[in-house]
């Protein structure tokens, strides 16, 4: 299936997405869906102990040509992106907001900001401006560990792309970013580090 964005321009990331891949062999594409199920598991997690309603969010598509080689099947061949994507998910935990991205990397000294597209940093800072819980999921694939970035940490090195700065050192990470325990369930537990780094209940408490 052909997807192209707005402009024209062909995605090409479904490319990988829709070959079969072979055996014995796993593609960075492949890994960063492992991620996103360990996410995506850890919200059935939480969900299902009553604990929080988070979602990854639904990526809308206009289907412009379709293919039916067969009555009871279609094909879609063409497609567009209607809009360009914000964030992964978002949902509500303890009566807050929650609004993150999530990214892998295979790099083992940094993080690429080139992960990161200027409309995801315009939503982030969207959300903060509405007091959301806003911050970056990474998770350094070959390390196997994962981090909670700040959406104002993320932007403090964003804004420093002019001055040369195309990524955040892993150094930094393990010196300043919390770090998320990977456990058998919830796999990924980023609500354990949400309750410590923005202090969830402190407030009601103090009501």
């Amino acid at each position: 299936m052909a997807v192209n964005y707005p402009n024209g321009q062909r995605y090409q990331g479904m490319k990988s997405a829709v070959k079969r891949p072979q055996v014995r062999q796993q593609t960075f594409g492949n890994r960063g869906m492992t991620f996103e199920q360990m996410i995506n598991d850890s919200n059935d997690y939480y969900l299902s102990k009553g604990v929080a309603v988070i979602h990854k969010k639904p990526t809308p598509i206009q289907i412009v040509k379709v293919d039916y080689p067969k009555r009871s099947a279609a094909t879609i061949k063409e497609a567009y992106f209607k809009q360009a994507s914000t964030t992964d998910y978002n949902g509500v935990y303890q009566g807050k907001y929650l609004d993150f991205e999530a990214k892998e990397t295979q790099n083992k000294t940094s993080f690429p900001l080139s992960n990161i597209h200027q409309h995801q940093i315009d939503h982030m800072q969207q959300c903060l401006a509405q007091q959301g819980l806003v911050f970056l999921l990474v998770y350094f694939s070959t390390l196997k560990e994962c981090y909670l970035l700040e959406a104002n940490d993320l932007l403090m090195w964003w804004n420093q792309k002019d001055l040369g700065k195309k990524s955040i050192p892993y150094k930094y990470f393990q010196d300043h970013v919390h770090k998320v325990p990977i456990k058998i369930a919830p796999r990924i537990a980023y609500l354990e580090i949400i309750d410590t780094v923005f202090r969830i209940g402190e407030n009601d408490d103090k009501q």
